[in-house]
């Protein structure tokens, strides 16, 4: 598999900017609403943000545009895209008790190149958006998961071994959906700017019946969405294409499939 890293630069924003001397650390930023707010939660902790996306052969590059999106909003110091084809060794294949998105062994990849470069950047910090609460059957999702990986990377790396341990961190592995949009938009974060459905289109409209869609559906996310948007942004500032998962009411509107919902699904 041939791998190629594009480099894009982004303005940081006024308030999110990477004050001089900080730490460095990689950020996973896939473009959904979980990693949107684990790197806001990596600049209030002080943290010079380097994010880092996959290119992973996805059907479209919505989930790129977002990454790039928030990215630019959120002011990482960096944003880098990797292309690395995943595609090319298979899909999942039916696994009892694993959903068809799984995609073999994506986090422990993506975790793999971060701790690279981190390395390279002399970064200590990595940050992933992982959560154990809607993980949906993906190992890679769990504490567990995490804890292995993070052992593994202080047995692996020069830096450790030399006595410059890294930490994974995971801040929302154990929160509810909920907690992580109320974060979120504490923070600052412009979810509309996010693409967060496992079968989004290509212009990030969500499909309304994959793992995502229906956890989202099922705990009111949806709602707590729109409520949450209308207190920190007016109506009049669309800096980019909003999202349809947040632009139309009722719901049932932003779903391309929804009339295969089951009927105590529909809105």
């Amino acid at each position: 598999m041939k791998a190629k890293f594009q480099k894009r630069l982004t303005p940081a924003s006024s308030a999110l900017s990477a004050a001089a001397g900080a730490k460095p650390a990689v950020v996973l930023l896939s473009g959904g609403l979980d990693s949107a707010t684990v790197l806001a939660l990596a600049h209030q902790r002080g943290f010079s943000c380097h994010c880092l996306s996959l290119d992973y052969g996805q059907r479209h590059g919505a989930e790129l545009r977002a990454a790039a999106r928030v990215a630019g909003a959120l002011g990482a110091v960096s944003h880098r895209v990797l292309k690395l084809d995943l595609g090319q060794l298979g899909g999942s294949g039916v696994q009892p008790g694993i959903p068809v998105t799984y995609v073999p062994a994506r986090n422990t990849v993506m975790l793999s190149l971060a701790l690279a470069w981190a390395e390279v950047l002399a970064a200590r910090d990595i940050f992933v958006g992982v959560n154990a609460i809607d993980y949906s059957g993906y190992p890679d999702c769990r504490p567990e998961f995490i804890r292995a990986f993070e052992t593994l990377a202080n047995l692996a790396t020069k830096a450790a071994v030399e006595g410059h341990p890294v930490k994974l961190h995971a801040p929302l592995i154990e929160w509810s959906k909920a907690d992580i949009i109320r974060r979120g938009a504490a923070l600052g974060v412009d979810f509309r700017l996010t693409v967060s459905c496992y079968q989004a289109d290509a212009e990030g409209r969500a499909c309304g019946v994959c793992d995502s869609c229906r956890l989202r559906r099922a705990t009111g996310c949806y709602w707590l969405l729109r409520r949450q948007l209308q207190r920190v942004h007016r109506p009049a500032e669309m800096p980019v294409p909003v999202s349809p998962l947040l632009a139309e009411e009722p719901w049932s509107r932003h779903c391309r499939s929804q009339e295969s919902l089951p009927a105590a699904s529909r809105p």
